[in-house]
């Protein structure tokens, strides 16, 4: 018989997380997570994803009918709205300015489909002018997709112009707000955007393992139309729906991350409570107040300040400067966590987190401080 181990007690140092993600989680939502788990089933745990679904829609600024948060992180999220929507053969526009880009063109080859790549340098925003064209010259394709808020670099694309030229094409589109919903303006019915989703550990500062989502009504269509089934059974929104809507008695699907959810409502909820115009304003402010103090310091962004985003500050690494070095003694000595450089930047760059409950003017004055500290 094999032995049982022997290990204490888990207990993890505070640290203040101003990476690419997670994000510092607020005492009131990790407070939520605590409570009581009650069944999945419970009338009181429905009552509560109805309101989930409410501050869902104002998060997204959309009245989708199909707004959820998938049982899992935003690559899962990622994953429903390629497997419900695109099916075997179809052609899509595929932009892709850095590693999430990419990852959509992966699933979209591993559908079976076509992705038609439309390139633009890393720390560049996604033009449409180039998507405009490639529509021209694929007149099949059903699809356009792309990163709102490219992680890997920290450059924010222009949604609402694409999107539209999308729709002028009868193209649906597919976002990515991983990094975005909660950060900056993001309105999903005015935009025109069509199947969008997110992750709960960036802006809405949620604990990891849960991605929002949200289906227009032409993208609701284009799934009930599917001559295909979709090749995931779990991440099957017809399937999914039926416990995620309806009056009275729900139909069981999977067991949801009940104390995960309440972390999300209450998340949601602080969000609703302060109000988005107010939220981006903050992220805003911290962001101006990160970079006047990191060019103090001798740090260049990597991305142009028309295009940046404020939640996620990609700054090139100076010259002489041993990366691991420095994220390992900002760890170790102000347990303080920024993010590596990813793909191409991998070795150039950090990634400078301020999302959600992180973009505040304490967490900046410690960043600034302790790379002064760190890189003198």
């Amino acid at each position: 018989m094999i032995s049982a181990p022997a290990f204490s007690t888990f207990f993890p140092p505070r640290r203040t997380l101003m990476g690419p993600g997670p994000s510092d989680i607020s005492p009131q939502v990790l407070a939520a997570q605590s409570k009581p788990t009650i069944g999945h089933l419970d009338p009181l745990f429905i009552k509560m994803m109805d309101e989930l679904k409410s501050l869902l829609q104002y998060a997204f600024q959309t009245t989708n009918p199909m707004t959820l948060a998938v049982s899992a992180p935003g690559s899962a999220g990622m994953e429903t709205c390629f497997v419900n929507l695109v099916e075997p053969g179809d052609t899509v526009i595929v932009c892709r300015n850095g590693v999430f880009g990419e990852r959509m063109r992966q699933n979209v080859e591993r559908i079976g489909a076509t992705a038609v790549v439309v390139d633009d340098p890393w720390g560049q925003p996604v033009s449409a002018a180039k998507v405009e064209q490639a529509l021209q010259q694929n007149p099949q394709a059903k699809f356009v997709a792309l990163v709102h808020a490219e992680t890997s670099t920290g450059v924010c694309s222009d949604v609402q112009t694409i999107a539209a030229i999308a729709r002028q094409y009868d193209c649906l589109s597919i976002v990515d707000a991983v990094t975005s919903l909660g950060g900056i303006e993001l309105r999903v019915d005015d935009w025109g955007i069509d199947a969008i989703y997110s992750g709960s550990q960036k802006c809405l500062s949620c604990v990891p393992g849960l991605s929002p989502v949200s289906f227009s009504p032409r993208a609701v269509q284009k799934i009930q139309d599917r001559s295909h089934p979709v090749q995931s059974w779990f991440l099957d929104q017809s399937l999914v729906m039926g416990y995620w809507s309806g009056d009275g008695k729900r139909s069981y699907h999977h067991t949801a991350p009940v104390n995960g959810l309440y972390a999300l409502h209450e998340s949601l909820r602080l969000l609703a409570e302060e109000g988005l115009e107010n939220a981006w304003a903050r992220h805003r402010q911290q962001h101006r107040d990160l970079a006047t103090g990191l060019t103090k310091l001798g740090i260049e962004f990597i991305v142009d300040e028309q295009y940046r985003l404020p939640q996620l500050n990609a700054v090139t690494i100076p010259e002489g400067v041993d990366d691991a070095k420095v994220r390992s003694r900002l760890l170790n000595e102000f347990n303080l966590e920024i993010g590596a450089g990813l793909g191409d930047l991998a070795g150039k760059a950090w990634r400078i987190g301020l999302m959600g409950y992180a973009a505040r003017k304490e967490n900046v004055a410690l960043c600034l401080q302790a790379l002064n500290q760190v890189l003198r």
